[in-house]
């Protein structure tokens, strides 16, 4: 370090003893013993080889020769003052914005959550959030729209990642007025022989609540298809058919005074999820953050389903 370097524990205490007018005030500003604060101004003194202060009348006031050095400080103190509210404007969120994006069975309740974690943490956080499905993630990841997509499935792309977020499974959800709606268990044979309400098998999240009955090598009939999952429910709901969804977007439908009715599978059929991202970006740490509220409050949704519908030996 240069000879005429003052660190910044120096300057706060010259500025302590300019703002109090005396040793003894700059000590009680700074929370400090006395001699120590005597002590590093006339270190200060020392190595810069010019008088600080002069005392007059028992008040410290910047010698005339100490002027120039004085007015710095005071530009100095200005911008830390400017860098520390801008952290804490940064540590709030102000300002700020994070865009992502989320396919449709995650953002009907998941997403939500996890936004009222972040939003605790970061208050003054703004955010933007597309609900896409699976085939428009690739495009919203390439062309730079937002910073992740949270996925229900994944698939090899030599640009784009897939970061485990949780794994769910896969309910049957009936009207509380329907003949399965007592069953503590529910076959693919015994949904089938009702109108299903599901997403079309092409789309890749149809997929995956349909292999419920090719695993089980049953045939079915797919009465009305729907895109997205949050429909599906609205058509059990009128009590239209039955369905089989993911256990994220069935997530705080059936309560003491819902219509509904969430079945688990005799045979469980789980699955993945996952957060997408480019492999040549760096995630934000709002971004982060959100993720690690998003894995919480899935894994605990899965904890607590298990409870509800364990069985007792």
């Amino acid at each position: 370090m240069p000879k005429r370097q003052l660190t910044l524990r120096q300057i706060e205490m010259i500025r302590a003893i300019k703002v109090a007018g005396s040793i003894a005030g700059a000590a009680r500003l700074l929370n400090v013993s006395q001699p120590g604060v005597s002590r590093t101004m006339k270190h200060v003194e020392s190595i810069l080889e010019i008088k600080l202060f002069t005392r007059i009348g028992g008040k410290y006031t910047p010698s005339p020769e100490a002027s120039g050095i004085f007015a710095q400080l005071n530009d100095l103190y200005k911008k830390l003052s400017d860098l520390n509210r801008s952290i804490e404007q940064l540590e709030r969120g102000r300002e700020v914005e994070l865009i992502f994006g989320s396919v449709p069975s995650l953002a009907l309740t998941m997403v939500p959550r996890a936004i009222a974690h972040l939003r605790g943490r970061y208050p003054d956080l703004h955010l933007n959030i597309e609900t896409l499905k699976l085939e428009e993630a690739i495009d919203y990841l390439l062309l730079g729209r937002g910073e992740f997509v949270c996925m229900s499935y994944s698939f090899n792309h030599p640009a784009i990642d897939f970061l485990p977020l949780a794994e769910g499974e896969l309910r049957c959800v009936v009207h509380r007025d329907h003949p399965l709606a007592s069953l503590a268990v529910v076959s693919a044979e015994e949904i089938a022989q009702y109108p299903l309400i599901g997403v079309d098998p092409g789309d890749p999240y149809g997929q995956i609540l349909n292999s419920v009955f090719s695993r089980a090598d049953v045939d079915y009939d797919l009465t009305f298809r729907v895109r997205f999952g949050s429909m599906v429910i609205s058509l059990v709901r009128q009590g239209l058919g039955v369905a089989v969804l993911d256990s994220f977007s069935l997530a705080g439908v059936e309560t003491e005074s819902s219509d509904l009715r969430v079945i688990r599978l005799a045979e469980p059929v789980r699955f993945s999820t996952y957060v997408a991202l480019r492999n040549d970006v760096e995630l934000s740490s709002f971004a982060e953050s959100l993720i690690d509220a998003l894995k919480f409050e899935m894994a605990q949704l899965m904890e607590e389903g298990g409870k509800e519908t364990a069985q007792p030996s």
